[in-house]
């Protein structure tokens, strides 16, 4: 059964259908439940993304990584991206403002294995050629869904693409309690969209601790998802959520 959202989106294309041609029609009200998002571990993000053709995989880590739209993140292109930096420009959708968004070097890597395998890419060509938000969307399930069969873990078959989103947002304010940073990366107008990721902390959080001794351990860490905690004995100790 179709949920409230999608009856009234359904309603909505259609009314504008009926205005266009002259017909009468009375437009129903559907009310969608308020519910709140759920997020997946970023080891089962990881785990997906692992498991994907390259170049899925590469708009994946760019979803995880700055938490854009699916439809920003199809519609990049070369000349959005600053290579030598490892930051995105993207043309935010729904008239939000204009963001600077990072990747990590991970996804950098990605992104420069695939640009040299394709010969000629231009400024102004679109990374991911002719895909559309939809293909995105219908190409990640299918995926998705075979690594749910494979590892007989329907629980994988939760993870939406917009979870990528969702994702990065709790993190990004559970890191810094700064809601306007959160609403200013993810290019919401409002900002009562974005006071819904202040319900998603929970003060209770379990935490993985890992210790680093050298600049290549950090590294590694900061990588993997671990946030840098404080120093002690000369080591840096890090947390990641789990």
């Amino acid at each position: 059964m179709k949920g409230e959202s999608y009856k009234r989106n359904l309603a909505i294309a259609y009314w504008n259908y009926v205005k266009v041609f002259g017909i009468a029609w009375e437009k129903p009200k559907y009310h969608p439940s308020n519910r709140l998002p759920q997020i997946p571990s970023e080891e089962k993000v990881n785990m997906i993304i692992a498991n994907c053709p390259k170049k899925l995989a590469l708009a994946l880590s760019i979803s995880r990584d700055t938490g854009m739209r699916p439809v920003e993140v199809i519609s990049l292109r070369l000349c959005d991206v600053d290579l030598d930096h490892a930051v995105i420009h993207p043309n935010t959708a729904k008239h939000g403002a204009g963001r600077v968004l990072k990747v990590k070097s991970t996804t950098l890597n990605l992104l420069l294995s695939y640009l040299s395998k394709r010969n000629g890419v231009k400024q102004l060509d679109k990374i991911f050629g002719g895909w559309s938000s939809e293909y995105y969307g219908k190409y990640y399930r299918y995926h998705r869904n075979d690594l749910a069969e494979k590892l007989s873990d329907p629980s994988i078959k939760s993870v939406k693409l917009y979870s990528l989103r969702h994702g990065f947002a709790t993190k990004l304010y559970n890191q810094t309690r700064n809601i306007l940073l959160v609403k200013q990366q993810l290019g919401h107008r409002r900002i009562e969209t974005t006071l819904t990721y202040t319900q998603l902390i929970n003060a209770e959080e379990e935490y993985v601790c890992e210790i680093a001794s050298t600049i290549q351990e950090f590294t590694k860490l900061l990588e993997s998802g671990f946030e840098y905690v404080s120093d002690y004995e000369g080591k840096k100790i890090l947390r990641k959520r789990k």
